[in-house]
């Protein structure tokens, strides 16, 4: 099967208060207990804000290392989670229901052969 890696867009800014985030988590984990049942669980992760970010760059024979993200967005990836799926229609289909269940746009985007162990 390919891998797809689902990235999450989330908005600048502080998270949501409780009484929103926490339905929402709820869903997202129920999507995640339903990608695991199906096999198609790889591994996922939540990102710190950008601002902890570190950008390295190679220049010449040197690297250079600047704080935060190397473009400036009103949003950025929040989170990711990599997944197997027979095929894009597939991934898709799981993007859908992770869209659904965190209310935020999802990039779907296939893995290269041979990206991960």
């Amino acid at each position: 099967m390919k891998q797809y890696l689902l990235s999450i867009y989330q908005p600048d800014g502080e998270a949501p208060p409780p009484e929103i985030l926490d339905p929402i988590m709820r869903d997202l984990e129920a999507v995640n207990d339903e990608l695991r049942a199906a096999g198609a669980w790889v591994f996922a992760g939540g990102l710190h804000p950008p601002s902890t970010a570190t950008v390295l760059r190679a220049k010449d024979d040197d690297v250079l290392v600047t704080d935060g993200p190397y473009v400036e967005g009103k949003e950025h990836i929040g989170g990711f989670t990599v997944i197997a799926a027979p095929d894009l229609d597939a991934a898709l289909e799981w993007g859908r229901k992770v869209a659904k269940a965190i209310t935020l746009p999802i990039e779907v985007r296939p893995l290269q052969d041979g990206s991960c162990a």
